[in-house]
This record gives structure tokens, C-alpha cells and sequence, in this order.
């Protein structure tokens, strides 16, 4: 379970959010890939970075499954959320991802997560805010 405080509210978009770090943090794709709507869109991080050179993220299913499957599937990832700002259908949760490789090797990406849902409360976008320069590195 993600780690964060107890003072946190239900509010749809902050469920997805907690529904999405805890399937991760279980390994469990096919429970993470259900939150999604259909035509979602996950930009992590926003922006042109290695997961998405020409910048506009992964778009609809099998995009996201293939992010899924590249980048978060083979390691380890836990989150620590240190504050969870909730408004109409999104949230945006500040906090630290930490990432152990096969390899060994530990980054810590600090940033801003934000999850907007749609009425029935799928994921429409997924969007990071954090910075390749600012990765951290290490236990």
C-alpha cells in the first residue's frame, strides 16, 4: 500500500490514484490497465524524455500496456505521497516514486502526479511532473 498520511479524503480522483500506486506496488498490470478509460492518456513524465521521444506520452490501451510492460513491470516501485490536493474530477498528489531495477540500481523520482477521472471514474490522464536532471539515486 502506498505510503501516505491518513488525513487524505475519499474524492474519485484521489481513489484512482490510490487504486493505481497500490496495483503497481502489487506487480498486478491487469488491475492497473482496468483503472483506464479506453482513449486515456498516461504522460510520465510530460513532455519529450526516453519513455516518449516525441513528447506526447502513451495513448489508449495498448499504448499504455506497452508502458507498462517497458518501464514499470520490470522493477520494484513503491510511492510515498506527502500531499494529495483534490479538485473537480482530478488530483494531484506530491510525492516521491522510488524505483529498484533488476540490476540493483535505486532511483528516487521526486514530483507532482496528477490523475483525472472520467464520471465512472476511470483514469482519463495520468500526468508526472518531475525532471530527469533531478532524479536521485541511491538506497
Amino acid at each position: 500500500m502506498p505510503l501516505l498520511p491518513d488525513e487524505f479524503a475519499a474524492h474519485p480522483a484521489r481513489d484512482a490514484s490510490l487504486a493505481s500506486m497500490t496495483a503497481i506496488e502489487a506487480g498486478d498490470k491487469d488491475a492497473w490497465l482496468a483503472l483506464f478509460a479506453d482513449d486515456a492518456v498516461v504522460e510520465d513524465p510530460i513532455g519529450p524524455s526516453p519513455f516518449s521521444p516525441d513528447g506526447l506520452g502513451q495513448r489508449g490501451r495498448a499504448a499504455i500496456e506497452a508502458f507498462y510492460d517497458s518501464v514499470i513491470g520490470p522493477n520494484d516501485v513503491s510511492f510515498r505521497i506527502d500531499q494529495s490536493w483534490a479538485a473537480g474530477s482530478e488530483v494531484a498528489n506530491v510525492g516521491t516514486i522510488t524505483t529498484r531495477m533488476a540490476d540493483g540500481t535505486v532511483v528516487h523520482t521526486d514530483g507532482v502526479f496528477t490523475y483525472r477521472v472520467d464520471d465512472d471514474g476511470k483514469v482519463v490522464a495520468l500526468r508526472a511532473y518531475w525532471e530527469m536532471d533531478r532524479l536521485r539515486f541511491g538506497d
